[in-house]
């Protein structure tokens, strides 16, 4: 016999020695790592309609829709101002490929990965998921892992607590 078909068949009989019975998905969850990537959640509040996410987004799948509104001065003598109210956040996840370079350049921490990947629908346009819908997937964002103890604490942490201090 030859080397190969000896390899062949060896590989052939450890195969049906072992036990292999595979885990049914929806009865078994698969264990995934800590920080998978699933689906991105939307934390509306922390929007400030820069539309940063969306000119990044190599796959243009992020639709945005806001509108202008006059914010009245706090105090007398002040100018009225102007800001962005965010009126739709939409993506569009059977364009998404899942990069994450929307999530990394939002400045305001408004984008985050959330963990949950069974989303499937039978209609395509059901994958462009709303605001409400990202919304929910906002409460399956795990906490983020603590700081390293050994580490020093941001500048900004330090200059707030000097600040705090000599308010005292």
């Amino acid at each position: 016999m030859s080397e190969g078909l000896e390899h062949g068949v060896a590989v052939a009989l450890r195969a049906m020695l072992t036990d292999a019975t595979p885990e049914r998905y929806p009865e078994a969850q698969p264990e995934l790592p800590a920080r998978s990537r699933g689906t991105i959640g939307l934390l509306e509040e922390n929007c400030t309609v820069c539309m940063l996410c969306a000119r990044e987004c190599p796959d243009w799948c992020i639709y945005i829709d806001s509108h202008k509104e006059t914010v009245d001065p706090g105090h007398r003598g002040g100018r009225p101002r102007t800001r962005n109210v965010l009126d739709r956040f939409a993506i569009d996840f059977a364009l998404c490929m899942y990069c994450g370079i929307c999530i990394e350049v939002c400045p305001f921490d408004a984008l985050f990965w959330s963990p949950e990947f069974a989303y499937a629908e039978r209609d395509l346009t059901a994958l462009t998921h709303e605001m409400d819908r990202l919304r929910e997937w906002m409460w399956t964002v795990p906490v983020p892992p603590p700081l390293d103890p050994g580490t020093e604490p941001a500048r900004e942490v330090i200059a707030a607590r000097a600040a705090e201090e000599h308010r005292r």
